[in-house]
């Protein structure tokens, strides 16, 4: 499932990836971003397979734990050390990571892996797979290793002028930003019931005033969209759409996972309001 996640977000966002390992609790990538776009790569990538992994184990809420980790690498050597470093961690991990189809001609790589440039950076023009694999073989960089083995892991990695660049190209710092200035990106509840009720092709007006008697299906979906995508609290979402009481939330947002489960047309619209938020 995870892979067939990375498949779209090759078709929608252009992501060229490299190299990945999936892991029991996280995973590695190593992706070029053409169009810039990382941060909707990302949300689609967590967004997507958290909504799949909670379907298939009749779970809820978030699936990471925080914001992903982002690292922004230098080409030519660094890049081609990193990918050895995604394909040692661990070495038992190989049936899902990318390594197999680096070092396994028999096995046919899927079209959104880019193998073509680490091969190149290994500088081999015959055998090039056996000699990736002798590459891996060899221990990681001791820089690398202590790259990683910091707590707080650099932004960028590369040589010394290359990091002097990188942090000339920052806007912000991001220890400047604070969690309270993360939330501001969050889309609010106003903004959730716009999109719900132009996807759904209804009235805002009839997203936010209850109507006993009825399954107002595109309500449910924007108060689910604003606990799961916004962050908000039940008080708030109470309060936005008109309810005394907050008991009755997780029971609305309960029978909307019944009907996903059952209405794959719904499944999609709800998906994709997620990756569009």
């Amino acid at each position: 499932m995870f892979l067939s996640v990375l498949d779209e977000a090759h078709q929608r966002f252009g992501v060229e990836i490299h190299s990945y390992c999936l892991m029991t609790n996280h995973y590695h990538l190593l992706v070029k971003t053409p169009d810039a776009n990382l941060g909707r790569v990302m949300r689609h990538i967590n967004g997507v397979y958290t909504q799949c992994h909670n379907r298939m184990k009749n779970t809820d809420g978030s699936l990471f734990r925080g914001r992903y980790k982002s690292i922004c690498v230098e080409d030519d050597s660094y890049q081609l050390q990193l990918s050895r470093y995604i394909h040692r961690n661990p070495l038992d991990a190989y049936p899902w990571s990318s390594y197999g189809f680096y070092v396994d001609k028999s096995k046919r790589s899927p079209n959104w892996l880019y193998q073509d440039e680490i091969f190149g950076q290994l500088g081999a023009r015959s055998k090039k797979r056996e000699k990736y694999k002798a590459y891996v073989g060899v221990e990681v960089d001791e820089d690398l290793a202590r790259f990683y083995g910091k707590g707080n892991i650099m932004p960028y990695l590369g040589s010394d002028e290359f990091r002097a660049w990188a942090y000339t190209q920052r806007v912000t710092d991001d220890n400047a930003v604070s969690v309270a200035s993360r939330a501001q990106f969050k889309p609010g509840i106003a903004k959730l019931v716009t999109d719900v009720a132009t996807t759904f092709a209804v009235t805002e007006e009839s997203i936010l005033k209850a109507k006993r008697g009825t399954n107002n299906v595109p309500r449910w979906v924007a108060m689910y969209l604003s606990q799961v995508v916004g962050g908000q609290s039940l008080v708030s979402i109470a309060e936005a759409f008109g309810l005394k009481r907050t008991d009755s939330i997780p029971t609305t947002i309960g029978k909307l996972k019944v009907l996903m489960d059952n209405e794959r047309k719904l499944l999609k619209k709800v998906e994709y309001l997620m990756v569009e938020d």
